[in-house]
């Protein structure tokens, strides 16, 4: 406590030094936040009238390759063979089947190529490639 002029005791705090360390921290938030979002500028195509399909649809087709080269269509194991004649299947029944393909990245780049071989066989047009989010 520190007693004033007139004998008046002062216990105040003084709030300034905090309210400093406040705008510092806030600043700080703001570059980093701003830092963060900057990136490469590119033209982005405008996407069409027809919603993009959705995992949560429930024609959409899940094809999995595991990192050992095996083959799974949404939770079954299949052969190149069992894919094609399944996915046959199931595009003729639903013309515009969406299709999804999640491969490990340690698989062979050869497997991808046989499974994007047999879509493209079928005539199915409508192919997502699920990618991990880039965590920096």
């Amino acid at each position: 406590m520190k007693v004033g002029e007139e004998g008046k005791v002062y216990d105040d705090i003084n709030i300034t030094p905090m309210l400093d360390v406040a705008y510092v921290l806030l600043l700080i938030f703001i570059i980093m936040t701003t830092a963060s979002v900057q990136g490469i500028t590119v033209n982005l195509p405008k996407p069409s009238n027809k919603p993009a399909p959705a995992l949560s649809k429930p024609k959409t087709k899940a094809i999995s390759i595991t990192k050992e080269g095996a083959i799974y269509l949404d939770t079954y194991p299949v052969s190149i063979e069992e894919l094609e004649t399944r996915l046959g299947q199931y595009k003729a029944a639903t013309p515009d089947l969406p299709v999804v393909v999640k491969a490990d990245g340690a698989v062979e780049y050869d497997k991808v190529v046989s499974v994007l071989d047999v879509v493209t066989r079928l005539g199915i047009n409508q192919l997502g490639l699920v990618t991990q989010k880039l965590v920096k």
